[in-house]
């Protein structure tokens, strides 16, 4: 069975990572919502296939759709999710899933009341090979058990080409709401675990006066009852950096450890997807370019059987919910409390 998905709210350029999951997954595009015409213009080029629809009512009430995406902006993101799963509709959101608490508690009374899918589509885990190939060595037993993680998030901020909205705090959730979410999930799932602990939490901004909703730099340090872990997320890449970010994490286990350079390795092997391991054997670099990623199969496969093969819902539920705790733990007694 072909399922069919459309998009509502494109405004983060995640929708394109979103789409072409779906496409690849065996998924038909028929249909998106925009309401910015510089922006659909972009996205109707690249998918002819879909139709813009001026109302998103079109989308919501077409029987023939299952599933909806979306990277509105962040803080719009929770209502669109709720719309669709009360239309019912699977969902498949870009991260951050929701902005706040309440959020986060209605999209899960909706979903616990429809029965519907809400997915996050962590891409910096799901979209990335050597990501999916750790994951891989590690169900095999290649570095033993899992006791430590350390992910970094840092991002070209690219100030020229940002809207509004990305510099409004209350519209993107704060740094370790929006970014470093890639990273508490991650923790929770090289952990093998559903939920975390939040240790402690950072947020500033150091750099950019000009724009005091900004967060330009965060951290957070986080456990499980088997696992500790560290995250940071910054606005601090250099503009000699070759891509938008030098994404690394690195995974300690009790018989060795893995390092990856997601985006680019410094020391000027090519490509992305570097990932590193280290055991009793010795050291190696190991070319992820063409590890398999499951997650749309799985994915659609969910929506098809009404499974968790994708990714389980808890664990999408507590990444973003260790997020939000971290963002509120780094802002108390801040200027963003006030």
């Amino acid at each position: 069975m072909t399922i069919k998905f459309a998009a509502i709210g494109i405004n983060h350029a995640h929708i394109y990572g979103q789409v072409d999951c779906l496409k690849r997954a065996g998924a038909e595009f028929v249909a998106f919502h925009a309401i910015e015409d510089d922006l659909a213009k972009t996205f109707g080029d690249k998918y002819p296939e879909a139709r813009r629809v001026a109302d998103p009512r079109a989308i919501l009430e077409d029987a023939s759709i299952q599933v909806i995406t979306t990277a509105a902006i962040p803080g719009d993101r929770a209502e669109i999710c709720i719309a669709a799963m009360k239309h019912g509709k699977d969902v498949l959101t870009d991260k951050p899933g929701m902005t706040t608490f309440a959020q986060l508690d209605e999209i899960k009374a909706v979903q616990k009341e429809t029965g519907r899918i809400f997915s996050v589509l962590y891409s910096e885990h799901f979209e990335v090979r050597a990501a999916v190939e750790a994951g891989n060595l590690i169900a095999n037993g290649a570095i033993g058990q899992v006791v430590n993680t350390v992910g970094l998030g840092p991002h070209s901020l690219r100030l020229n080409n940002r809207p509004d909205w990305f510099f409004t705090r209350n519209r993107y959730g704060g740094i370790l709401c929006d970014i470093a979410s890639h990273q508490f999930e991650q923790f929770l799932f090289f952990s093998g675990a559903m939920d975390g602990e939040v240790v402690s939490a950072n947020v500033y901004n150091r750099n950019h006066p000009e724009r005091p909703g900004l967060q330009d730099v965060g951290d957070a340090h986080i456990r499980t009852d088997k696992t500790t872990g560290y995250i940071r997320v910054d606005w601090f890449t250099p503009e000699g950096l070759p891509t938008w970010g030098d994404g690394r994490l690195t995974i300690l286990g009790t018989d060795g450890y893995i390092e990856l350079r997601k985006y680019v390795d410094i020391a000027g092997r090519p490509g992305e997807n570097h990932l590193f391991l280290v055991d009793r054997k010795g050291v190696q670099h190991i070319d992820c370019s063409n590890v398999d990623m499951p997650f749309g199969r799985q994915f659609l496969d969910d929506v098809r059987n009404r499974t968790e093969t994708a990714m389980p819902q808890e664990r999408c539920y507590n990444a973003m919910k260790m997020a939000l705790t971290a963002q509120q733990m780094a802002e108390a007694d801040t200027e963003w409390a006030r």
